[in-house]
């Protein structure tokens, strides 16, 4: 009986230690996800870019380039995914018509996650997943195995997206994508194309088949 409580005492002592570290993980854990959480800005303490700079650029490359000098899209990947970050901009009217949800590229990341909402990688190159960033031009429209199964051909205009067609980086909609804000979520990463929700894509797709050659110039703020 002698030998059974020294064995019976170490199997406890070693039970509360590990219990001990369970505890130690969990409240950790727990810390992180508060530091993060705290970390994120409410909605309303996000503050609008202003993108003057871009409209007035923009509206002079249509013009020198013979491009639609009506609408453009500015999508800013620099904003967190969840945010709408797609902007229609009209000319003429000299304001935002429309703005999105749009996804960018996962990278080295899992397909569908959101790993890189806060900082989207960016490449040029073949098989990298990422968006690349720079003025294209929305050409061909398509058929898309995706969505309302429409897409368009964009073709890069700048040495950061050179090989967009070649990539095959289309613009199309996705079931994933969500219609509205899911910030401080993020918005589900593909492999580099820039995807909409299928509503949004049905509005996109009235526009781009009634304004031609339409400039979308993808930045990262």
């Amino acid at each position: 009986m002698k030998k059974i409580i020294p064995v019976i005492s170490l199997a406890l002592l070693l039970s509360c230690n590990k219990k001990k570290d369970v505890q130690e993980v969990n409240v950790f854990n727990v810390e992180k996800t508060a530091e993060k959480i705290a970390r994120e800005k409410p909605r309303s303490e996000i503050k609008d870019i202003d993108y003057s700079i871009y409209y007035n650029e923009a509206q002079l490359y249509c013009k020198r380039n013979n491009l639609n000098q009506d609408k453009f899209f500015l999508i800013d990947l620099g904003m967190h995914s969840g945010l709408k970050r797609f902007f229609v901009y009209d000319f003429n009217e000299n304001k935002i018509l429309k703005s999105y949800i749009v996804s960018h590229g996962c990278g080295d990341n899992k397909w569908g996650a959101t790993m890189s909402k806060e900082n989207a990688s960016i490449s040029n190159e073949f098989d990298s997943h990422c968006s690349s960033i720079g003025k294209f031009v929305v050409l061909d429209r398509g058929v898309s195995q995706w969505g309302i199964k429409v897409n368009y051909v964009l073709q890069g205009k700048e040495k950061t997206n050179s090989k967009a067609r070649s990539r095959a980086i289309v613009l199309h909609s996705w079931e994933a994508i969500s219609n509205d804000e899911v910030y401080p979520k993020g918005t589900p990463e593909g492999w580099g194309c820039p995807a909409v929700s299928n509503e949004s894509m049905k509005e996109i797709d009235k526009l781009l088949q009634e304004n031609k050659k339409v400039l979308m110039w993808i930045i990262k703020s």
